[in-house]
């Protein structure tokens, strides 16, 4: 081997030792509520990169929000876990029923906490503020497609076995980007009135979006600790939760090319 081949090999092996993802807990306050979220990032990475915003299911920010920020930054991007919740606030069901039926039942609430998450993405120094996408799980799912409605500006958005209801259906319009819709073709909790309604919604606002089921699935596909007993409404499956990342995956690298 050349030297300078051995150098340049020599460099790689060294940067890639020295890479880690780098987790920083971020507070930032919105309408009066300090919120604690999570800046994600590969330590080694530098200048500005395509970037993620993640929306929690409804128990608040956890583990499984934290392992897929980290999953995304291994991937090169640069994440924040938004908390729309407010620091501390991590109900267990049924109180986080309760708690995500107050942003359901408020749309406008929850469009305010969802556009202060985007903004403290913004606002890291990797951020590329033209390079930007949301993804959301369960509650998140309905809350990253209600970040659309709002005219946020983002390139798309992926909805992880969200709520497609459409309360407003005129809002369709002021979505930019791109949408894709994740879902369990057997989930309970998501009738299909809601499904027509998201799709006609979409249509009629003229988004380029796409919904994908997958059979077999119901709630909470890609989350472990659902279980595996379908018969609950909400249960982990592994072939819809590997098949629902590459999805997104490739949604990414459309997106962001």
């Amino acid at each position: 081997m050349k030297p300078r081949a051995f150098l340049s090999l020599l460099l790689f092996v060294a940067t890639s030792l020295r890479a880690e993802i780098a987790t920083t807990a971020v507070e930032y306050t919105t309408g009066g509520v300090t919120c604690e979220g999570l800046h994600v990032v590969e330590s080694t990475k530098t200048g500005k990169l395509p970037s993620v915003l993640i929306i929690h299911q409804w128990t608040g920010v956890s583990e499984n929000e934290k392992m897929r920020a980290k999953m995304l930054a291994e991937l090169g991007y640069n994440v924040f876990v938004a908390d729309i919740y407010g620091k501390g606030i991590r109900p267990q069901p049924p109180e986080s029923g309760k708690e995500a039926g107050k942003y359901k039942t408020d749309r406008k609430l929850y469009r305010e906490r969802l556009l202060a998450g985007l903004e403290q993405l913004r606002k890291t120094p990797q951020a590329d503020p033209t390079q930007i996408a949301a993804i959301g799980y369960c509650f998140g799912g309905t809350g990253v497609i209600e970040l659309a409605r709002s005219g946020a500006m983002v390139k798309g958005v992926v909805s992880f076995h969200g709520g497609l209801d459409s309360p407003a259906p005129a809002d369709g319009k002021n979505i930019k980007g791109k949408v894709l819709a994740l879902h369990g073709a057997d989930d309970p909790f998501v009738p299909a009135k809601d499904l027509a309604a998201f799709e006609q919604e979409m249509k009629d606002a003229g988004v380029d979006f796409k919904l994908v089921q997958y059979p077999g699935a119901v709630h909470a596909f890609t989350q472990k600790a659902a279980g595996n007993d379908n018969s609950k409404g909400a249960a982990y499956n592994e072939s819809a939760d590997k098949a629902s990342w590459e999805e997104m995956k490739q949604f990414f690298e459309r997106l962001f090319k």
